[in-house]
C-alpha cells in the first residue's frame, strides 16, 4: 500500500537523483570573477589555478579575454590607480604596494604615479591627522604615524606642521 504524497515531496529516490551540475569551464568562472570586480590577469590566472583549472586552460582562457577586450592590466591599473589616488588619503606608496598586491607589473604601476606628488601628499596626511589626531597632540607621535603609512619624511614633517599651526587659527 502507498502512502500518499503530499504535493511537492519528493520520494527518497527523487532526492538523491538530481542532476549533477556541469562545471564551468575556467573561461566561465573567469568571467564570473571578472563581473564581480576588476582583476589583472596575474590575480586571475592564480584564481584559476588555485580553483583547479588546468594550466593550458587557464592561459587560454585569459588570452580569450584579452583578444576580446575583458581584460587590459594597463586600463585596469590606471583606473585602480586614479581612484586610489584621488579618493583615498592613503599614501602614493601605499597605492602602489596595493596595486603590486593585485598582480599588476610594477612597470604599469609605477607609469601612473604622477610626476609631482607633494601637493596631494600633503593634503592627504593632512586628512589622515584629523581624523586620528588632535591639533595639540605630540608633533612626534603624529610624524611617526604618517611615516609607517608611507608619507615621506618631508611630507610628514610639512603637514604636522600645518595642522598644528591651525590649532592657532581656531
Amino acid at each position: 500500500m502507498m502512502s500518499e504524497m503530499l504535493p511537492g515531496e519528493r520520494t527518497a529516490e527523487a532526492k538523491t537523483a538530481r542532476k549533477p551540475r556541469a562545471k564551468k569551464t575556467a573561461l566561465m568562472y573567469a568571467v564570473d570573477l571578472l563581473a564581480r570586480q576588476e582583476q589583472s590577469s596575474a590575480k586571475l590566472r592564480e584564481k584559476l589555478l588555485r580553483k583547479g583549472y588546468a594550466e593550458e586552460e587557464t592561459e587560454a582562457a585569459i588570452a580569450r579575454l584579452v583578444e576580446k577586450h575583458y581584460l587590459n592590466d594597463a586600463d585596469a591599473c590606471a583606473r585602480q590607480f586614479a581612484y586610489l589616488y584621488n579618493e583615498s588619503r592613503s599614501s602614493v606608496r601605499q597605492i602602489v604596494v596595493k596595486l603590486l598586491q593585485r598582480g599588476f607589473p610594477s612597470e604599469l604601476v609605477k607609469a601612473c604615479v604622477p610626476a609631482d606628488t607633494y601637493e596631494r601628499e600633503k593634503a592627504a596626511a593632512l586628512r589622515v591627522l584629523a581624523l586620528k589626531y588632535k591639533r595639540s597632540a605630540e608633533p612626534r607621535k603624529m610624524m611617526a604615524n604618517l611615516y609607517q603609512k608611507g608619507f615621506e619624511s618631508a611630507v610628514c614633517r610639512a603637514a604636522v606642521e600645518e595642522y598644528a599651526e591651525a590649532e592657532g587659527l581656531a
